[in-house]
């Protein structure tokens, strides 16, 4: 008997180079949202899961306010800044060495689930993370899918 080499079946990935560009007017007209989202085609954006999901995830942005997609879109030295005001707030309170760290990461990671829109849990289902939303359509859909960008507009705040 002869053994048979077999290959484990490797997913070609396609880019992400289709999707849908939506907006979002909040009823009182000094609200809005235009955003990005892609998948890997035609077919999928089409979709009405996937035309959900980009609707939901406009008025995301526009009911949370986050500042960026992901964490690698927050600046290097905003981070920073944001983790030693943190460190400084912490020891100044009084906190154990040995404490200082884990409650600093605890304080960083209230801080990205607040201006990071794949932290943010969803306006709709406090139990469920944007990101988890994302992956969920994604694997309804049976395609990658990418939040690309965002941009929020309200009236009389730059």
């Amino acid at each position: 008997m002869t053994a048979i080499s077999v290959r484990p079946f490797r997913e070609v990935q396609r880019p992400l180079s289709e999707g849908v560009v939506a907006s979002y007017i909040h009823h009182n007209g000094k609200l809005g949202v235009l955003i990005e989202v892609n998948c890997e085609t035609d077919f999928a954006a089409r979709t009405e899961v996937f035309r959900t999901l980009v609707r939901h995830l406009a008025e995301q942005v526009a009911g949370a306010a986050p500042l960026v997609v992901d964490r690698d879109a927050l600046p290097d030295d905003v981070v920073e800044q944001r983790r030693a005001a943190f460190d400084q707030q912490v020891r100044a309170a009084g906190k154990p060495d040995h404490l200082v760290h884990r409650i600093v990461n605890g304080k960083m990671d209230a801080y990205f689930r607040a201006v990071v829109l794949m932290d943010q849990l969803w306006v709709r289902d406090a139990s469920v993370s944007v990101a988890q939303l994302v992956d969920t359509t994604a694997h309804a859909i049976g395609e990658r899918v990418q939040v690309r960008r965002f941009a929020r507009f309200h009236m009389g705040i730059a």
